[in-house]
């Protein structure tokens, strides 16, 4: 009998494939894996997907159905010594079991540069065969040269179906479970609080199951979200407030507040979200919320995440937050964002211009011949390397895309635009 000491996620972990539930586009009877643990023939894989949804279980249930030693290694706290070690005791296994073993490395996402080439000889010699495990999009965030050695499988969000039948395992196999006749009255708040991942799942019916002292018990939505909105951590960064704590975040900065800013970006970095994905949304607000009222704020972002991505963290909070307040405090224009979505409007409904004779390219002397290039006049050859030109097609016209902000430099970019445009594009 299982103690209801281990969580209940633990107790229900799956130990083959048919018990893992949901991912049967990945896992199902006709399936890639499925027909490659059939052959016994696994390449490296990655497997990609938001937390809960079994990327480490489905891992050590490979090396049990291809009956291959298992190795595990986490990259929050791995460094390449740890990688090497655990390469050179493949190596040895692989002589005395005659079974290739597998390195399943979680987050490998985490993994630097010279980690991941670490491993890159091993799998290109086979001496091991990769699984790694991502939230983030491999093709950012693993090399090239190791990407190309493997095969990505993406894991989805758990669906309702799946949920249920992750609940209706649980009440009807579990030991400790089943000894409170539980009733499964009402399961939206609880399928609400998992977000899709299947781990949240079984833990919040593990929190509601301990906090209840009732035997039979009955569940319903109303029970689930009082105890729920008293016990569950503050920040899950795979979990609804994920997107709730970085939309305030970014709210926030947009208007102008630094201390919610802080506020908001310690909930995510105390909550184990990666500081890359926070550099990354800074660089993205730089662009589209200060854009030219203030030019620096891509750059000072843009090396935040450089500098974030070098050193890591814990001090890597530091730089996030100077790049927060900096932010928050900097003067704000959206009229860069507007512009391009504005042309990209433009451009879906209206037929496409030809480019006008004088702004094409001429590479030969045909072209030439044909006008291409002809009454072009060089900005350089004039007075503040300005001259009065139409740049824009004829069909097109004077229509104004960029409209300069009323804040920070963008005062001064209207009056440039006055100035060398005159009544053109009515600035």
């Amino acid at each position: 009998m299982h103690s209801d000491a281990v969580p209940l996620a633990e107790r229900l972990r799956p130990k083959t494939l048919e018990e893992i539930i949901g991912q049967d586009h990945v896992i199902g009877e006709n399936s890639p894996i499925r027909h490659l643990v059939r052959s016994g023939n696994m390449p490296s894989i990655i497997l990609w997907g938001p937390p809960g949804v079994g990327k480490t279980t489905l891992a050590e249930v490979l090396s049990t159905e291809l009956k291959r030693p298992f190795h595990h290694l986490s990259a929050i706290n791995a460094g390449v010594k740890d990688v090497r070690e655990v390469i050179a005791q493949a190596k040895s296994s692989d002589l005395f079991s005659g079974g290739r073993p597998l390195l399943f490395i979680d987050e490998i996402h985490r993994f630097s540069k010279s980690q991941q080439d670490a491993l890159l000889d091993a799998v290109e010699r086979g001496h091991i065969t990769l699984i790694g495990a991502t939230t983030e999009n491999p093709s950012f965030e693993v090399i090239p040269a190791l990407l190309s050695r493997c095969q990505v499988y993406t894991l989805k969000h758990l669906d309702s179906e799946a949920l249920d039948q992750m609940l209706e395992r649980a009440i009807k196999t579990d030991s400790f479970l089943i000894s409170r006749k539980i009733n499964l009255k009402e399961t939206s708040a609880l399928k609400r609080a998992s977000g899709g991942d299947g781990r949240k799942l079984l833990n919040a019916l593990d929190l509601v199951v301990k906090f209840s002292t009732e035997t039979p018990l009955t569940i319903t939505d109303d029970m689930v979200k009082d105890l729920i909105k008293e016990n569950v951590g503050f920040y899950d960064k795979g979990g609804e407030q994920h997107y709730d704590v970085i939309s305030a975040f970014i709210k926030s900065i947009r208007g102008s507040d630094p201390n919610a800013a802080v506020y908001y970006m310690a909930r995510m970095i105390a909550g184990g979200e990666d500081p890359k994905f926070i550099a990354r949304r800074l660089v993205i607000l730089a662009a589209e919320d200060i854009g030219l009222a203030n030019p620096n704020a891509l750059l000072i972002a843009e090396a935040t995440f450089r500098i974030v991505e070098n050193i890591g963290m814990p001090e890597g909070r530091i730089p996030l937050s100077e790049c927060a307040i900096y932010l928050a405090i900097s003067e704000k224009s959206n009229s860069a964002y507007m512009a391009i979505n504005k042309a990209l409007a433009y451009c879906k409904e209206n037929s496409v211009a030809p480019v006008p004779m004088h702004l094409r390219n001429a590479p030969t002397s045909l072209m030439k011949e044909l006008g291409y290039g002809t009454g072009y006049q060089y900005s350089h050859d004039h007075d503040r390397g300005f001259v009065s030109q139409d740049y824009l097609p004829k069909e097109v016209g004077e229509v104004r895309f960029y409209e300069p902000g009323v804040n920070g430099k963008e005062i001064q970019n209207r009056e440039i635009l006055k100035k060398r445009w005159k009544e053109k594009y009515g600035y």
